[in-house]
């Protein structure tokens, strides 16, 4: 056997036929059939849309073909030639203008199962990422009170993104990016204050306009209180805002890490604006820009559309050269008092993530949408300048409407005026939580029905999902029960029934490939949808025929060779939760 038949055994089934397509397209070359050198992008092997024309469907000719100077038809024909030599492979069909469709032997399948077993949770896994650094930014709410559901979904998609990418061979760096310089910490220190006062007996009847009034202050100035005592009590501001300023954020943090810790979120970095800006970066980062000219002194127009405000005048500021790199104009880094724009600190924070990563991803809410060219412009300057590619992608996340019985949720009554994540999970559990956010495409508007998604049925998403598992479970402990192991029988009995579900779950490698490619973790909870649809169809079969039924009294090898099966879905089906954070339940 060649290296490439043996290949065949040892990668899943999509991988294997891709490998030796392009052996068959190396021997075409050598042949003279095809020149040289053509450019293999875009050449795929994968399911056909529709099941009933094979297993697989490749497009090789229909990509090459011009290339190499010769029609689709002719092209299909000679690597069809090759592929019905493989003995992998059962039949080949050319369709329409050159689309060769495979249907596969049944050892194949056979194969897979085995794949599966032998694997375990390693099965999907694969070294795509090659050990790529890769900075995931997600969450990095302000840190002025505990998460809300405004931030949940972020949250989700970004972690399951990370796990998505870990699990492809890319190490993974997952950040938190605390907005701790702006105005709204001021507010924060002002509103902790209030508290300080009302824990040492001040009556505080209405929370002032422009304070954040959620209960959730109260035991951050009761612990200020603790410490400090009366000493800040009638103080002048300036005395204490620093020092209630850090206070109250590493009490927000505190906050946050514990919501996070609900959803099984964990970061490897928080990374301070104020620490930032404290070690003089963004200066820095205007240095090095300056010094290749990305930066200069200019004058902003005056805003369009509109005629100026009254107190509008030129003014001179520090420019970034974003216009350079597809922004519509050039942003200013600094205001005109020397302080810094968002923007400006934006930039270098990123240069800092950078300079440890090889690529970077950022997860923001879709009201962030507006500063996306910017900072794209931004990461390609820090590309052109250190003279490497840094792939920079940025996921908008809509927003998640709460409803229940019909109507929105708007409030909690701990946080004042918002939904936090902590209500939330308490209320339904982490995997609903988890697993709804990932039903829908991040750039999608979602609803959060709290009554649907805690219902048990197939318009459940979650609970279909973990009740297949389950189903799977009871189905092995049933059978250990009556001493017949999951140990594969006679694989050659493998029926119709049998081969189309292996055939489903031989599809999830490929899923999380193009998954982590597209970083769309979503894409992974679609499918396994459809895998436990597959399986639910195949174990209702034998409530119509018994004879189809998992476990066969009096056939014990049918009954090990499906309960092989169905271990390997089980399997499947763990891996893919895996990735999305939620548990694989064993009894429902």
């Amino acid at each position: 056997m060649d290296d490439a038949a043996a290949a065949v055994l040892n990668l899943p089934v999509h991988a294997a036929m891709e490998r030796r397509l392009h052996a068959v397209l190396d021997a075409l070359e050598h042949e003279g059939t095809l020149p040289g050198g053509l450019a293999r992008t875009g050449v795929a092997v994968e399911p056909p849309r529709d099941a009933s024309h094979g297993d697989l469907a490749v497009n090789a000719a229909m990509v090459l073909a011009r290339a190499a100077r010769t029609s689709p038809r002719a092209l299909a024909e000679a690597i069809a030639e090759k592929l019905r030599a493989e003995p992998q492979v059962s039949t080949v069909e050319i369709a329409g203008p050159g689309f060769i469709n495979l249907r596969l032997a049944d050892s194949v399948w056979q194969d897979e199962l085995r794949l599966i077993a032998r694997c375990g949770s390693d099965y999907g896994r694969s070294t795509r990422g090659k050990g790529e650094r890769v900075n995931i930014e997600f969450v990095s709410a302000n840190p002025t009170g505990p998460m809300h559901m405004g931030h949940c979904r972020g949250a989700v998609v970004g972690d399951a993104l990370a796990n998505l990418l870990a699990f492809t061979g890319c190490e993974v760096i997952r950040e938190y990016y605390i907005n701790d310089a702006g105005a709204q910490v001021d507010v924060l220190a002002r509103s902790a204050h209030l508290r300080y006062r009302e824990a040492l007996g001040d009556a505080v009847e209405e929370i002032p306009a422009g304070l954040y009034p959620g209960e959730y202050l109260r035991p951050v100035g009761a612990a200020l209180a603790d410490e400090f005592g009366d000493r800040f009590r009638n103080a002048a501001e300036e005395e204490w805002l620093p020092l209630f300023r850090r206070r109250a954020v590493d009490a927000m943090m505190a906050l946050v890490r514990a919501d996070l810790a609900l959803l099984g979120i964990h970061h490897d970095v928080f990374a301070s604006e104020a620490a930032l800006q404290e070690a003089g970066k963004p200066a820095a980062a205007e240095a090095w820009l300056r010094e290749r000219d990305l930066v200069y002194d200019g004058v902003l127009e005056a805003p369009k559309g509109k005629a100026p405000p009254d107190d509008w005048e030129p003014v001179a500021l520090p420019l970034f050269r974003s216009t350079r790199f597809g922004d519509d104009q050039d942003r200013p880094i600094r205001k005109s008092d020397g302080s810094w724009t968002y923007f400006g600190a934006d930039l270098a924070y990123h240069m800092q993530k950078a300079h440890g990563a090889d690529a970077l991803i950022d997860i923001w809410g879709a009201d962030h949408a507006g500063t996306v060219k910017r900072i794209k412009a931004a990461v390609a300057a820090l590309s052109e300048g250190e003279g490497r590619s840094i792939p920079f992608d940025v996921k908008l996340i809509q927003m998640v409407q709460l409803l229940r019985d019909g109507e929105p949720v708007r409030m909690s009554k701990r946080a004042g005026s918002f939904v936090t994540v902590a209500d939330v999970v308490n209320e339904v559990g982490a995997d609903v939580v988890r697993f709804t956010m990932l039903t829908r495409k991040p750039d999608a508007q979602m609803e959060f029905d709290f009554a649907r998604v805690v219902e048990a049925s197939r318009d459940n998403p979650v609970f279909y999902v973990q009740y297949a598992h389950a189903r799977i479970c009871a189905s092995l402990r049933k059978a250990a029960a009556e001493g017949l192991a999951p140990d594969g029988g006679d694989l050659g009995a493998l029926a119709a029934d049998e081969v189309q579900l292996v055939r489903m779950a031989a599809q999830f490698p490929r899923i999380v490939e193009s998954a982590a490619q597209a970083r769309e973790p979503h894409r992974v909870a679609f499918y396994l949808f459809d895998l436990a649809a597959a399986f639910h169809a195949f174990y209702n079969l034998g409530n119509d025929d018994p004879a189809k039924r998992i476990v066969l009294t009096g056939d014990p090898a049918v009954s090990r060779m499906r309960l092989f099966v169905v271990a390997q879905i089980g399997q499947v089906i763990r891996n893919g939760l895996a990735i999305l954070g939620v548990t694989a339940v064993e009894e429902m």
